[in-house]
């Protein structure tokens, strides 16, 4: 999916994205995060529109990642939201990544 979302939009920008990305390992899907990302939907935790968020933070918890970056501040690296996805993650056992931009990723 992530692949898919770089290759949108100015066909020069998307190449240079995928150049970028040569090479980085891209996290398969599980049950585990296939369910996860349906109960943050289903419980309105990430609106429906943004699915492929919700998609993103079922991967990144169900593969144990320690950090999800984004420049998605309005679903995701949202503080108004932070609980309920902390909590949603913890209802499946899992541990919450971090979720920051990059440029937060710097400062942490």
């Amino acid at each position: 999916m992530v692949l898919q979302e770089v290759a949108l939009g100015d066909p020069r920008y998307a190449a240079a994205r995928m150049e970028k990305l040569q090479g980085i390992t891209v996290l398969s899907d599980t049950p585990l995060a296939t369910e996860l990302a349906k109960r943050l939907l289903s419980e309105c935790v990430i609106p429906t529109v943004a699915a492929n968020d919700a998609v993103h933070l079922g991967s990144a918890a169900a593969h144990g990642m320690d950090f999800l970056l984004t420049w998605n501040c309005r679903h995701l690296n949202n503080r108004a939201l932070d609980r309920r996805i902390r909590r949603s993650c913890q209802s499946f056992g899992l541990e919450c990544p971090v979720i920051c931009t990059p440029a937060e990723l710097m400062i942490l």
